[in-house]
């Protein structure tokens, strides 16, 4: 089996990236600006109770990963040493970037910061569930009869 040489334009973005800037609502999401493929995919969930959030975190482990809160900045930041097993000889393209992240939220008042935030970590997702102020929970529709 031989490899064969990837090339690649000069100026990709020009060729290929217009047309998605042009279909796309957030142009600066694109992979020209290669600033943001270094944080982790987020998915935010509201439920009545509590705000869900997921990052997508592979390749680390439990014990690399450090979340904080305070004065509603919510921090989540991973490092990983880089050994030398780990370094990029031999190869011939390298994408995988698990060696650090910091990744900083601002969160609404409405979080309870006095309780307890839970955090699991499976399969690559660390997911942290933040519980909202008991003023702030939505109350039920309530019909009153009319007399």
């Amino acid at each position: 089996m031989s490899l064969i040489k990837f090339n690649k334009p000069r100026l990709p973005w020009i060729t290929e990236s217009i047309p998605t800037w042009l279909d796309s609502n957030d142009i600066f999401a694109d992979d020209f600006f290669i600033e943001d493929r270094k944080l982790p995919a987020m998915n935010v969930k509201e439920t009545k109770d509590t705000f869900e959030i997921e990052l997508a975190v592979p390749g680390f482990t439990k014990k690399e990963i450090e979340v904080t809160l305070e004065d509603d900045l919510l921090r989540v930041c991973a490092e990983k040493t880089i050994t030398e097993t780990d370094k990029d000889e031999g190869f011939t393209r390298k994408e995988f970037s698990y060696n650090h992240f910091d990744r900083r939220m601002q969160l609404p008042t409405t979080i309870d910061q006095k309780e307890k935030v839970k955090a699991t970590y499976k399969n690559g997702i660390l997911t942290l569930t933040l519980m909202k102020k008991e003023e702030t929970k939505v109350t039920p529709k309530k019909i009153i009869e009319i007399a």
